[in-house]
């Protein structure tokens, strides 16, 4: 990365963890005690480029729940819990930690393209392309998602697909834009990616909404106001 682009935006690192300090292995260690070797650690370090993990203080879930509510307005996912007592272990820490994370946001949304997936899905137009209106009534693509959805769901997917495509580019299959699509998704940003302008971060498919008349679906207006 060239120097100058190094100076002007300055990498940063927020500890969570220490796993060794020098030579020694702390994993086996409750968090509680890697915890005041980590902040002993920290201190060592340039505070402009690192800072620690706050802990939080709360009486009860309740007070947590509050907490976490507030994740969206500080640009985090949710919070993390911690067993005091807990070791640091690979993989996943059932009954040590639990991601709490914030609840997705959601969008109705109208199917654009479809592509076939991979692996054992690659039968299946299982890779989604959905969009939103704009006031001009033109429908501008917001995100892609390929999971969300049970097998059977899938299955439903491909069948749509099949029967309401209008136009092929090589692997991409174009729909009628007829059918909408409950999206849920972790937050939505400014982006040179799409032509709205607007890219969604995690979407996934929530629902099918063959219910609901693609012309009910959200707007890209609306959407915005969303972003962060």
């Amino acid at each position: 990365m060239p120097a100058k682009t190094l100076a002007e935006y300055p990498a940063f690192v927020r500890l969570y963890d220490i796993l060794f300090d020098g030579p020694e292995d702390l994993r086996a260690l409750p968090w509680m005690e890697r915890r005041v070797r980590l902040e002993a650690f920290a201190a060592r370090l340039d505070p402009e480029r690192f800072d620690v993990s706050a802990v939080i203080e709360a009486k009860d879930f309740a007070a947590l729940e509050e907490i976490r509510a507030g994740a969206r307005d500080a640009a985090i996912e949710g919070v993390m819990l911690k067993r005091r007592t807990s070791p640091y272990v690979g993989g996943r820490r059932a009954g040590l930690w639990y991601k709490w994370k914030r609840d997705p946001l959601i969008a109705d949304c109208v199917l654009m393209y479809a592509q076939r997936g991979s692996g054992k899905r690659s039968s299946f137009y299982s890779d989604y392309t959905f969009g939103a209106w704009t006031q001009e009534g033109e429908l501008l693509p917001v995100g892609k998602a390929y999971f969300g959805f049970t097998d059977e769901e899938l299955k439903w997917l491909d069948h749509h697909v099949r029967n309401h495509t209008v136009n092929r580019f090589g692997p991409v299959r174009e729909t009628d834009k007829s059918l909408v699509l409950e999206v849920a998704f972790d937050s939505i940003h400014e982006s040179k990616r799409h032509k709205s302008g607007l890219a969604m971060r995690f979407p996934r498919i929530s629902r099918i909404r063959n219910d609901k008349p693609a012309s009910e679906a959200d707007t890209i207006e609306g959407l915005r106001r969303l972003a962060t």
